[in-house]
């Protein structure tokens, strides 16, 4: 069964897509961290609020990638369609935003880790990444059964 499920992993049908899901993730994680950075260095916000507003941005820019290429095959096409799939979209990881800041704020405030104007940004950015790829996975589930399945 576990041979089954790592065979599947590397030569399976959703190997296509999850390799897809997973570059378009890094790319719109990338932009996320960018603009989260712009956010508390230039703009001065709560690093929570700065991530909810970076997080929403890169949700829109992801749905318009991964409808276009990851999810080729049953991509939401005209109107009507494309605008449900967004809200669908929304709604996976509108669900996954208390997810990634709940671990940015654990792992920014819990772990007594002081957030400083210097390094307080890139304490964030770390904790942002890796709230990123934990809830990656429980978006990419969702997506995958519901947004396009």
């Amino acid at each position: 069964m576990f041979r089954s499920f790592l065979r599947n992993l590397t030569h399976g049908p959703l190997v296509t897509l999850l390799r897809r899901f997973v570059i378009v993730g890094a790319l719109t994680a990338g932009v996320q961290q960018f603009l989260l950075w712009l956010f508390l260095d230039w703009g001065d916000l709560n690093y929570l609020l700065g991530a909810l507003i970076a997080i929403e941005l890169t949700i829109i820019l992801s749905y318009i990638l991964n409808n276009a290429w990851t999810f080729e095959q049953s991509q939401n096409t005209g109107t009507v369609a494309y605008l449900i799939g967004l809200l669908k979209t929304n709604l996976v990881r509108g669900s996954a935003i208390p997810i990634q800041l709940g671990i940015l704020y654990v792992l920014v405030e819990w772990l007594l880790i002081p957030y400083l104007a210097e390094d307080g940004v890139a304490i964030v950015l770390v904790g942002n990444g890796v709230a990123i790829v934990i809830s990656g996975i429980y978006r990419f589930v969702l997506d995958s059964k519901w947004t396009w399945g």
